[in-house]
């Protein structure tokens, strides 16, 4: 059967995409490189992490981005025989601005080496592409007003201006007049807009309520496609908000897709909140989910009728559940499941050297610009991890080693370093200080010569480090490493990560090798 979150770990706004026999999600990575991931099924039951797209300078370059700004909200869409992505580049985060650009590539093979961008436009951000039935094509994004005076029903929320449309061209771009089709309901926060054509009606899909625990997919329709939208009987086809005590929470954002087989399906983000010491937390972020939804009157519903998906939806096939996963670096490239931050340079952070992942000290924890990190997604509330490395710092300055991660206000370290003339393992936190990414440190452990191995084990609220076998340091709060750790889930959009990381703050560029990485989850 089907298990919801059908994605696990960080897969947040999930576009839905069927060409014949085949099922596609595009998801956002945020500041995380190569950016967008792309999941294949056939069973809509086991998904496989089947390309990155923008994986180039001249599609994607992240240096300088703060925390959780880069690719927000993917479109895969298929039409005239190829793949069509598009997606936005959000150069800022905070104040009034967003600079939310956007972009279009396209592949003829979803695995294949997509084009270079065609800049569409910079009004808002979650941008979406519709083939009409006529072979015209139609932008459709939020516009995002940065005087806060919008024209949205909610006007605590009004820099959300709407969904705005226009007609585009792939030769000649944008061409006619911006239509503002909708402006959303009393929720507010109305963005993510995905258009889709059905028995002469147009439907809009949006997300409101903001992507904390009043998310919702609202639906609208119109007989034509520049409007008017009437909005849903419902107003919302899916949420959670009001049933907090359902154990997956935070559903919004999503896009409509017919089956091969005649059923009816909507994807939607989600998270599975636990209790932690300052409240509810995602430990595995903003994740994707699939409802199964029915026609009735010409408006969509969920199957079982309310806005509440089931955890689970009957299928043919079962859900292989992930095992443990062991990498010695031995191969030409990185394994699958590794991303790094911001940069379409990664040769200046890691290289493979047949025998080993060697980590190229750069910038510093905090740096938006090129930090040595290779870490991948915590995908259940627990976890081990642990790493082997082959290091000898020369200073204080220089550090390797295992890392718990969401951005540069969320994380704990375990660092091979030198303190004292003595190489030592140093443990280091920042505890969600911000503005101000202040380190708190928790002891240094001498380490004798030769290789050392670094563990993490995670269990929903708590993690420890071990070195060489043995525990070190206090038992650390892993809630920390979540959406609602440090500023809150209105400001963190990404998820828990786990890896390897390097820094050299002289400059000079040292290395480090990691010769094993392991990954068990749910322990």
């Amino acid at each position: 059967m089907l298990e919801n979150p059908v994605l696990r770990g960080f897969n947040a706004d999930p576009s839905f995409c069927r060409v014949g026999l085949d099922y596609y999600i595009a998801t956002s990575t945020f500041e995380w490189y190569p950016g967008v991931q792309i999941h294949h099924s056939r069973d809509l039951v086991n998904w496989t992490l089947v390309a990155r797209p923008l994986r180039r300078a001249s599609q994607l370059d992240m240096r300088g981005n703060p925390d959780s700004c880069g690719v927000w909200a993917p479109c895969l869409s298929h039409a005239d025989g190829k793949f069509w992505l598009v997606y936005t580049d959000v150069k800022r985060l905070d104040g009034a601005f967003k600079d939310a650009h956007n972009y279009i590539v396209t592949c003829e093979t979803v695995d294949g080496d997509w084009s270079d961008p065609t800049y569409i436009n910079s009004s808002g951000f979650d941008p979406s592409l519709f083939h009409d039935a006529d072979g015209r094509k139609w932008f459709v994004n939020m516009r995002w007003n940065h005087r806060g005076k919008g024209t949205g029903q909610n006007p605590a929320h009004d820099s959300f201006d709407g969904i705005e449309l226009q007609e585009w061209h792939p030769t000649r771009g944008l061409t006619g007049p911006v239509h503002d089709i909708y402006a959303g309901t009393g929720l507010g926060l109305t963005e993510a807009p995905h258009l889709f054509r059905r028995d002469g009606w147009y439907y809009l899909t949006t997300a409101e309520g903001g992507t904390g625990y009043d998310h919702a997919v609202t639906l609208a329709r119109s007989r034509t496609i520049t409007g008017p939208y009437e909005t849903h009987p419902a107003k919302h086809v899916i949420t959670a908000r009001f049933n907090p005590e359902n154990p997956i929470q935070r559903m919004g954002h999503g896009q409509y897709v017919e089956g091969h087989d005649g059923r009816h399906w909507h994807s939607y983000l989600c998270g599975r909140p636990q209790q932690g010491p300052r409240g509810l937390f995602c430990a595995t972020g903003r994740e994707t989910g699939l409802a199964e939804v029915v026609w009735r009157e010409d408006w969509l519903w969920l199957k079982d009728g309310g806005y509440l998906p089931p955890a689970t939806v009957d299928l043919p096939t079962m859900r292989v559940v992930p095992g443990p996963v062991s990498h010695d670096f031995n191969g030409p490239a990185l394994p699958p499941e590794f991303q790094w931050l911001r940069t379409p340079h990664p040769e200046r952070l890691f290289s493979l050297t047949g025998s080993a992942l060697r980590l190229i000290g750069r910038e510093s924890l905090g740096s938006w610009f090129e930090q040595s990190l290779v870490a991948r997604r915590q995908e259940e509330p627990a976890y081990a991890a642990g790493a082997v490395f082959d290091a000898d710092p020369r200073t204080w300055q220089q550090a390797t080693g295992v890392i718990t991660y969401y951005n540069r206000h969320k994380f704990h370290a375990a660092l091979i370093t030198r303190e004292a003339g003595r190489r030592v393992v140093t443990l280091a936190s920042c505890l969600g200080d911000w503005p101000g990414e202040a380190l708190t440190f928790h002891g240094h452990f001498p380490v004798g010569d030769g290789p050392v191995r670094i563990d993490v084990s995670v269990n929903r609220t708590t993690q420890r480090f071990s070195v060489n076998g043995g525990a070190v340091g206090p038992v650390l709060d892993a809630s920390l490493i979540s959406d609602e750790g440090g500023r809150g889930e209105h400001a963190s959009f990404t998820g828990a990560f786990v890896g390897m990381v390097a820094h050299d703050m002289t400059g000079q560029g040292w290395t480090a090798d990691v010769t094993r990485f392991d990954y068990v989850p749910g322990v």
